[in-house]
């Protein structure tokens, strides 16, 4: 992955679901937009050109684990020229509600060759600052279960079939995301913070 040659800053970050990312990332968010800054925030699997296929194929249980990783690599790489270029381009400071480290983690957890998906995401840009909060896998469950009712299939690893309990299911699943982001961290020089 190079460096981008822009004025603007990318600072993302990364983590399983309930990590505490979001928090903190909308606190950054909040406390760079008081001090003057020029922010433009976005997130993981947020572009118009594939959110309803995307949620088509996940509802309907459609995906397999190579066609959602494609997926994903258009959303990026339509966020990517589209999103995230242009707000870099114009000096401005990017935060990411995950990047491409989120594929690198959830695209291998599935199975996918690590190889292949890191050669799908070839095109992406070096952030500036990339955050990754850990945290165990009770807390990341308590924490999405304290808003919402249940897991969700696709978050608890239901479509590759390593339990059909949602809740062992996303502990086998988000231990596996857990041990790609771990490998990370020295390979892309993630930062760990406690999450």
């Amino acid at each position: 992955m190079e460096d981008h040659p822009y004025p603007g800053k990318l600072f993302i970050v990364e983590g399983i679901d309930g990590s505490g990312k979001s928090t903190q990332l909308d606190l950054l968010y909040k406390w760079l937009i008081s001090e003057g800054y020029s922010v433009f925030f976005t997130e993981w699997n947020s572009s118009d050109l594939v959110k309803k296929t995307t949620k088509k194929g996940k509802k309907k249980n459609l995906l397999t684990p190579t066609t959602f990783s494609i997926l994903h690599a258009v959303d990026f790489a339509d966020r990517l020229a589209n999103v995230i270029i242009p707000p870099l381009q114009a000096g401005m400071i990017v935060l990411a509600d995950r990047y491409v480290y989120t594929a690198y983690a959830r695209d291998v957890a599935r199975g996918v060759h690590s190889d292949w998906v890191r050669n799908l995401y070839s095109f992406a840009v070096k952030p500036n600052i990339s955050f990754y909060f850990k945290i165990p896998i009770d807390v990341s469950i308590n924490r999405i279960l304290s808003g919402r009712a249940s897991l969700k299939p696709y978050e608890a690893g239901m479509d590759v079939g390593l339990s059909d309990d949602p809740v062992t299911s996303f502990k086998m699943f988000q231990t596996r995301v857990l041990s790609q982001y771990d490998q990370q961290i020295e390979e892309f020089g993630l930062t760990a913070i406690d999450g």
